[in-house]
């Protein structure tokens, strides 16, 4: 007997369904699916690295605490998310390979920023391009944490310790700190260090004079410790006027020392000052080094900018003055001027980690803590 059509189709069906096994390679040792996953692996991390980038560049960047210059606000250890949106995303002004510090030299762009929703405030904790770093490209420049004291246009003094802006007293924070003056009624006693280090208090140091000690501490430490029955007063620890810092201070030869600073008025975008022998001291370094031009000063004593004489002189961007919040521990404005507004990053907003090196532990108390 021949096949039936029934036996035909179905051989057809069993032919066709071989043909189609052989050409997906469906018998075939199992490599293929293995290089289909590390296909997978490989797309999700390209993925993930992509949208990092884009989100470091655009939205936000992330910050360590390196040195003790905002305790107790901030603590050496302490991870930051930093936001970039809030005073407007800086564009790029080199190319490199992201989160290292290689990029292409010789190849820069001009600066720019993408509209933000906040202004720069006083109070704010500002993450920055040092300006005084050698690196020529701004965004290559060692980055620093600050709180901003002085906004453009204001006026800014140290009188005593005492923060004065427009003529105004600034209120230390809470969690800032600086050097005080602890005056015992009997030398012989010893300040317990238990009760101390409850305040938060392990920088104590003493002189020759038994009856004076100098320690590190917040303000409502200091006035805790002034209540104690064998204190008599404490005081600031202000240094003299005729220290070593004069050559230190901005601008140098002043006499000013940390603790008596300025008046120093914060330049603003197109506010227009009269050039003198002191104007020229104050804003030489923000004419030339911050706003690309060259200056110099005439044989007459006239002032020559881009070549042409000059009496005066309109910023093009805004400054800003900043202080460390550990005040006597803290290398800021006082020292190396103004912080140019395209050197500002962004505003630090939370601490998302913290890290206690000497006791090998996570800080866990501090961790998604708002900064203030």
């Amino acid at each position: 007997m021949g096949k039936s059509r029934a036996d035909i189709r179905k051989e057809e069906r069993e032919r066709k369904k071989s043909e189609r096994k052989t050409k997906s390679g469906a018998g075939e040792p199992t490599a293929a699916p293995a290089k289909g996953k590390i296909r997978e692996w490989l797309d999700a991390m390209i993925f993930a690295v992509v949208v990092m980038v884009i989100l470091r560049t655009l939205f936000f960047d992330l910050f360590r605490i390196p040195t003790p210059s905002m305790e107790k606000s901030l603590l050496v250890g302490d991870y930051l998310f930093v936001s970039k949106v809030h005073y407007g995303t800086r564009t790029p002004m080199t190319l490199g390979i992201p989160f290292t510090s290689i990029y292409l030299k010789g190849l820069t762009f001009p600066f720019g920023r993408i509209p933000g929703f906040s202004k720069v405030k006083r109070g704010d904790a500002i993450v920055f391009n040092w300006p005084k770093d050698d690196v020529d490209v701004i965004e290559r420049r060692m980055h620093y944490i600050k709180r901003v004291v002085g906004l453009p246009g204001e006026t800014v003094s140290v009188v005593n310790k005492t923060v004065i802006v427009d003529g105004e007293s600034q209120k230390m924070m809470d969690t800032m700190q600086q050097y005080w003056l602890v005056y015992k009624t009997d030398p012989r006693v010893q300040l317990n260090r238990s009760a101390l280090e409850e305040l938060g208090i392990n920088d104590v140091i003493q002189g020759q004079d038994q009856s004076v000690v100098q320690l590190v501490a917040t303000p409502q430490a200091a006035e805790v410790i002034a209540t104690w029955p064998w204190v008599d007063r404490v005081e600031a620890a202000v240094a003299p006027l005729n220290s070593v810092y004069d050559q230190a201070m901005y601008p140098p030869g002043r006499g000013w020392t940390p603790d008596n600073f300025g008046e120093l008025t914060i330049p603003k975008e197109g506010v227009t000052v009269e050039l003198t022998p002191k104007s020229w001291e104050e804003y030489f370094v923000v004419i030339t080094r911050y706003e690309g031009h060259t200056a110099s000063v005439a044989a007459d004593g006239g002032f020559i900018i881009d070549g042409q004489p000059a009496t005066s002189y309109t910023f093009e961007q805004d400054y800003f003055f900043v202080m460390g919040d550990n005040r006597d521990n803290s290398e800021d404005s006082r020292f190396w001027g103004f912080v140019p507004m395209d050197h500002v990053v962004g505003k630090a907003l939370m601490v998302y980690f913290s890290w206690d090196k000497d006791a090998m532990l996570p800080r866990f108390a501090r961790l998604f803590s708002v900064i203030h």
